[in-house]
């Protein structure tokens, strides 16, 4: 990585006013074709994702800019390459993405890949740049996690091809985040030899709908308010479920910032356990749960700053995947229902 992101995070949101962001231009690219193979595309992308995601911003919420022409050079690479890999006779599946052997093309899996280890390369240098004391943990991580998903949403759109040519092609060979696997069991139970395969398809749709439920769907709620909820269902996946470019760079933050964060160090927790009467919850607490902890339950608990940390702490759990009933989030949950009820 060229630029700390992390510090590029802290300068965006406290308004700094010593980072200038430009938009970046189309790089010249001369004769060469960026779609002619893995290393050419990436290192044509590489540049604008990286501008994206970790150059300094002055405006909260907007992640840097790319100029129209690199936008649309982008999308035309990306889609060439695409179309160049579909019809190349080396189409199969690459090896796994633990940067050792040799990777094949398989019709756009391998740049998929090579965002997924982008994307963890980025939320890895958030998490080294993270305070060591738990007091301003939360002072660090709200920031960071803004910006880097403000930059996510942004390469998302730029990217968009990869969703609506590898990702929705995977989800349609049952590659995605719910599959048919998953629910057959259940849905089997409930199929009999009359049912037709509308009748199956429905069923495996009110499946899909029970999953959403948990993400924050309700029965007749929007199509917005679906989306929302799948994409974080797609966050809290598995490495192996190929997931929407942004639920690939959120799921990513999960796998490298929070799930390390809500651990609990070893050694510590073992021969004495908090009391539930003291933390509200079960068991040991990772770094989160313990800045949490000092947060909510210090002199300042109540100051708008205060509230507004632990409101962007629960929002970045629940769209990076971590489920409803885990005890930090219903920790977050009970003290925000608290403040507006008092």
């Amino acid at each position: 990585m060229n630029t700390s992101f992390t510090e590029s995070a802290r300068g965006s949101n406290a308004g700094s006013s010593r980072a200038h962001t430009t938009t970046l231009r189309n790089p010249d690219q001369g004769s060469a074709n960026p779609a002619a193979s893995l290393a050419a595309l990436w290192n044509y992308l590489e540049p604008a994702l990286h501008h994206i995601l970790c150059s300094p911003s002055t405006t909260p919420g907007k992640a840097p800019s790319i100029d129209v022409a690199y936008h649309v050079g982008i999308h035309t690479a990306v889609y060439n390459y695409f179309t160049s890999q579909s019809e190349s006779p080396a189409n199969y599946v690459p090896s796994r993405p633990n940067g050792k052997g040799k990777e094949v093309s398989s019709s756009g899996t391998d740049l998929y890949q090579q965002l997924d280890r982008y994307f963890a390369d980025i939320a890895q240098e958030n998490l080294l740049g993270a305070p060591p004391d738990d007091a301003s943990l939360l002072e660090y991580y709200v920031p960071a996690f803004e910006r880097y998903s403000t930059g996510i949403q942004s390469i998302n759109r730029v990217l968009n091809y990869v969703n609506r040519h590898y990702v929705k092609r995977s989800v349609d060979e049952d590659k995605g985040w719910l599959r048919l696997t998953d629910v057959l069991e259940s849905v089997a139970k409930a199929i009999t030899a009359e049912d037709t395969r509308e009748k199956i398809s429905a069923k495996l749709r009110e499946k899909r709908r029970e999953e959403l439920k948990r993400w924050g769907y309700v029965d007749g709620g929007s199509t917005e308010l679906m989306a929302a909820a799948e994409a974080c269902a797609e966050a809290a996946s598995s490495l192996d479920r190929v997931v929407s470019v942004v639920s690939l760079g959120h799921r990513r933050w999960r796998i490298e910032v929070i799930d390390p964060l809500l651990a609990v160090p070893k050694g510590k927790g073992k021969k004495k356990k908090p009391s539930a009467s003291t933390t509200g919850d079960k068991g040991p607490r990772g770094r989160l749960a313990r800045s949490v902890k000092d947060l909510i339950e210090g002199p300042y608990a109540l100051e708008p700053n205060s509230i507004r940390l632990v409101e962007s702490l629960a929002n970045s759990l629940r769209i990076c995947g971590i489920r409803m009933d885990h005890p930090l989030r219903k920790k977050l949950d009970k003290f925000l229902a608290s403040t507006k009820n008092g």
